[in-house]
């Protein structure tokens, strides 16, 4: 083979592999709708850092249990790094708490809501199998994960009214652990769709 036209091959496997490490690299950050009601006001939790831990109250109102069928999830709290983010909804009813270990994210939100009131059941499952789980599993189900592998919960959006959780969405993310803070946090809220 002549010397120009081993140059050229060369020339041309260089530019098509150049042409390979080019390519976009796909949108990072995902959101996973709301599911729910959506009455009341609205929420994004925020925070720098990693989801730390994790805080969710519970109402058994037996008398709206009685007459429902129906626990639902009045309140929830974020721990970003080591500061918690405020209550979203009410401290109302039984507490469930789970503190992460280093490395650990949740990767998971599910449960189940009742479209004409509250999220019934929540339940947030880790990268380590842990879960933390409040309410009464009972109406329509929900399962919220990433679109991407890597990440991880970065916020949760919704609704709440005076008694609870109306409807609740769910933004996943890459946390940089290096960097100053949550980077996800601004790309993340403009993916925000309103509930009406």
């Amino acid at each position: 083979m002549p010397h120009f036209c081993r140059m050229f091959l060369i020339l041309v496997v260089t530019m098509f592999l150049a042409g390979c490490l080019a390519l976009p690299i796909k949108d990072p950050y995902s959101y996973s709708s709301a599911v729910g009601q959506g009455g009341g006001t609205p929420f994004a939790s925020y925070g720098e850092g990693r989801i730390t831990g994790v805080r969710v109250w519970e109402n058994n109102n037996y008398y709206y249990y009685y007459y429902n069928n129906n626990a639902y999830i009045s309140g929830f709290q974020l721990r970003y790094g080591n500061t918690w983010s405020p209550v979203f909804g009410n401290e109302v009813g039984e507490k469930q708490e789970m503190d992460l270990f280093n490395d650990e994210a949740i990767v998971e939100v599910s449960g189940k809501y009742n479209p004409a009131d509250y999220i019934c059941y929540l339940v947030l499952t880790t990268n380590m199998g842990r879960t933390l789980s409040a309410g009464m599993p009972n109406q329509v189900s929900f399962n919220f994960y990433p679109s991407n592998m890597g990440n991880e919960l970065r916020i949760l959006s919704g609704r709440f009214n005076g008694a609870g959780i109306t409807s609740i969405g769910a933004h996943w993310g890459l946390v940089d652990m290096e960097g100053a803070g949550n980077s996800t946090l601004e790309t993340a809220l403009e993916t925000v769709t309103p509930i009406y």
